[in-house]
C-alpha cells in the first residue's frame, strides 16, 4: 500500500515540495521576473592562486631585467603577410641619427606635395558634397524666402486679422488656479464705518476766515490765482519765441538755420557704407594692431583714414591721418591724403607743414599750387617749388603753362639749363623763339640728346615753315645718318608715325621726306613691293594721302613696269 500525499494528509504543506523541477523550468519566468548577477556569484576580480600579501610588490629586478631584454617584434598571425612577411619596422632598435631625421623630412615633404596635387580635388569634392547636402537640407531662411518676399503685399487689416498662435505655456500656468474671493465679516465692516472721518472743515478752527481776522469769508478756500495752466503754457510759448529770435541772423528775416542747406547736411551726415558693421569692428582692429607694431608704416594710417571715411566719421579719419603724420614725417602718401581729408583752408597749413619737412616733393608742390584760388598765388608757389627742386621736368611745365608768352620763353630759357634732358622742354622753347633763334636752339638740342629724332624733324619743319625746303631733305637725311651712328634702331613704323603727324600738322615736304628717308630700311629686296603696298594701304587707312603718295612715287621709280602699282 503506498503512502498518500503529504498534501492530503498535511493540508499546510504543498504537493510541490520536495519534488524535482521539470525539465526547462526557469523560476519567476511566468509572472515575468528576469535573473541578475552579482559580484558575490562572480568572485573576487584576481586569480585564486594570487597572495593577497604580494599583489602589489614591485616587480623584481631579474624580472625587469627580462623585459628589458625581450624582443619587441610582434610575431603573431595577424602581423604576418605572405608577400611582405612580418609587418613593423626592422630597424625599429637602431639609434635615430641626422640621417634618418632628413629622410623624414624628405618623405614628409613629398607627402605634402601629393598632398597638394590632389588637394583641388578634394576641395571640389567637399564643396559638391556641401551643396549636395544644402539641396537636401536647405535652412529655414531658404525654405521660406519666397513666402517672405510675399509678406510685402500683406496690407495692414489683414496684418491686424492673423490669429493668434496656440498658447504652449504648460498646463498649470495655461489654466491658472480661480480666484477665491471670501467675504469679510460684518465686525470688521463695522469697524471701518465707525472709524470715517468726514473732509469737512470746522467752522470753529477759525480756517474758514481770511488770513487778516475777517467775519465769515472763506480764506483758504479762495484760489490764489498763482497755477492758472493756460498762462504756463503762454509762457512757454513766448520764452520759446525769444530763444529762436536769439539764433537768428543781424539781417531781419534771414535765419540762421538754412532748410535746404540743413537737409542736405543731415544727407551728408548718413554714414555712405552699406556693409556688415562686424566687418568694420574687425577691420578696425586689424587695422589698430597694424598701426600698434608698426607705427611707422604709412600705408596703416592711410587705410584706417579711408575706413573712417568710408563710415561717416570723417573727423576721426582726420584724427588718425594727423596722427600718422607726426609718427611719419617724412612720407609724402600721408601728408596728400591729410591735405585731401581736411578742408581747404586748414589744407593748406597741413601742406605748408609737409614742404617744412619734405622740401623736396613735387607732388607736394603741385597739390601746394592746386590748393590756391588765384593764379598769382599759383605762380608763386611754383617758382618757390623751383628753387627747391630745379631739376624737376613736372614743376617746369606747371610754372610754363601759368606764364604769357614772354613769360615762358624766359622761363624755358631758365629750364632748358636746369633740365638740358628734356626733348619737351626744348621743344616748347623753339616754338616760342624767333626763326633764328629757333635754329640756335634745336642745335643745342641736339648737342645735349643727340639721340632723339623729334629734334630733327622738328628743325625740317622750321626750315620748311620759312620757305627753306631745300634743306629739309638733307635734315632728315643728316638725322637717319646721326641717329645711327649714335646706336639708334631705325624704326619704320616709328618714323611712318612721324611723317603722319608731320603731314597732318601741314609739313607735306617734310613728310615726303621722311618717307623717302625710311622706306628702304630694314626691306629685303624680294619684298620690296609687296612692303611698300602696304605701307602705302597703311597711310591711306588713317587718312595720310599725301604719305601714301610718296610711298607710290618711290615705287614706281623702282618699278616702272609693273602695272599693279
Amino acid at each position: 500500500m503506498t503512502a498518500p500525499p503529504a498534501a492530503l494528509v498535511n493540508r499546510n504543506k504543498k504537493h510541490f515540495m520536495g519534488v524535482p523541477a521539470p525539465l526547462g523550468y526557469v523560476a519567476g519566468v511566468g509572472r515575468g521576473a528576469t535573473g541578475f548577477t552579482t559580484r558575490s556569484d562572480i568572485g573576487p576580480a584576481r586569480d585564486a592562486n594570487d597572495v593577497s600579501d604580494d599583489r602589489h610588490a614591485p616587480p623584481s629586478k631579474r624580472k625587469k631585467k627580462e623585459e628589458e631584454e625581450d624582443d619587441d617584434e610582434d610575431l603573431n598571425d595577424s602581423n604576418y603577410d605572405e608577400f611582405s612577411g612580418y609587418g613593423g619596422s626592422l630597424f625599429s632598435k637602431d639609434p635615430y641619427d641626422k640621417d634618418d631625421e632628413e629622410a623624414d623630412m624628405i618623405y614628409e615633404e613629398i607627402d605634402k606635395r601629393m598632398d597638394e596635387k590632389r588637394k583641388e580635388y578634394r576641395e571640389k569634392r567637399l564643396k559638391e558634397e556641401l551643396e549636395r547636402y544644402r539641396q537636401e537640407r536647405p535652412k529655414i531662411q531658404q525654405q521660406f524666402s519666397d513666402l517672405k518676399r510675399g509678406l510685402v503685399t500683406v496690407t495692414e487689416d489683414e496684418w491686424r486679422n492673423v490669429p493668434e498662435v496656440g498658447d504652449a505655456r504648460n498646463r498649470k500656468i495655461r489654466n491658472p488656479r480661480a480666484e477665491r474671493f471670501t467675504p469679510l465679516p460684518d465686525s470688521v465692516l463695522s469697524r471701518n464705518l465707525g472709524g470715517e472721518s468726514t473732509t469737512s472743515i470746522d467752522p470753529s478752527s477759525g480756517l474758514m476766515s481770511a488770513i487778516p481776522h475777517g467775519n465769515a469769508t472763506p480764506g483758504m478756500l479762495t484760489p490764489t490765482g498763482d497755477l492758472d495752466l493756460r498762462k504756463m503754457g503762454q509762457a512757454r510759448n513766448t520764452l520759446m519765441n525769444v530763444k529762436l529770435n536769439q539764433v537768428s541772423d543781424s539781417v531781419e528775416g534771414q535765419t540762421v538755420v538754412d532748410p535746404k542747406g540743413y537737409l542736405t547736411d543731415l544727407q551728408s551726415m548718413i554714414p555712405t557704407y552699406g556693409g556688415d558693421i562686424n566687418d568694420i569692428k574687425k577691420a578696425r582692429l586689424l587695422l589698430k594692431s597694424v598701426r600698434e607694431t608698426n607705427p611707422n608704416h604709412p600705408p596703416a594710417w592711410i587705410a584706417s583714414a579711408r575706413l573712417e571715411e568710408v563710415t561717416g566719421k570723417v573727423q576721426a579719419a582726420r584724427n588718425l591721418i594727423m596722427k600718422g603724420c607726426e609718427d611719419n614725417p617724412k612720407s609724402e602718401d600721408l601728408w596728400l591724403e591729410a591735405a585731401r581729408l581736411q578742408p581747404p583752408d586748414t589744407a593748406r597749413g597741413v601742406i605748408a607743414q609737409a614742404v617744412r619737412h619734405i622740401p623736396t616733393s613735387v607732388r607736394i608742390w603741385i597739390k601746394a599750387a592746386d590748393l590756391e584760388i588765384e593764379t598769382k598765388a599759383k605762380r608763386k608757389v611754383y617758382r618757390k617749388a623751383l628753387e627747391h627742386i630745379p631739376n624737376s621736368v613736372r614743376l617746369w611745365k606747371a610754372a610754363v603753362e601759368l606764364e604769357d608768352p614772354e613769360d615762358a620763353r624766359i622761363l624755358l630759357s631758365r629750364a632748358v639749363e636746369c633740365c638740358p634732358t628734356s626733348v619737351d622742354l626744348w621743344l616748347a622753347l623753339a616754338r616760342l623763339e624767333t626763326y633764328e633763334n629757333a635754329r640756335k636752339v634745336l642745335n643745342k638740342a641736339r648737342e645735349n640728346i643727340p639721340t632723339d629724332r623729334q629734334i630733327w624733324t622738328t628743325a625740317a619743319k622750321l626750315e620748311e615753315a620759312n620757305g627753306n625746303n631745300h634743306m629739309v631733305e638733307k635734315i632728315i637725311e643728316r638725322a637717319i645718318t646721326s641717329l645711327s651712328a649714335n646706336g639708334v634702331e631705325i624704326n619704320r613704323e616709328h618714323w611712318f608715325k612721324e611723317a603722319i603727324e608731320a603731314e597732318k600738322s601741314g609739313s607735306v615736304i617734310c613728310c615726303q621726306s621722311l618717307v623717302k628717308a625710311i622706306i628702304d630700311q630694314g626691306v629685303e629686296e624680294e619684298d620690296r613691293k609687296h612692303t611698300w603696298m602696304e605701307d602705302a594701304d597703311a597711310c591711306a587707312t588713317q587718312g595720310a594721302y599725301e604719305c601714301a603718295r610718296a610711298v607710290y612715287a618711290h615705287a614706281l621709280a623702282m618699278f616702272p613696269s609693273k602695272k599693279s602699282i
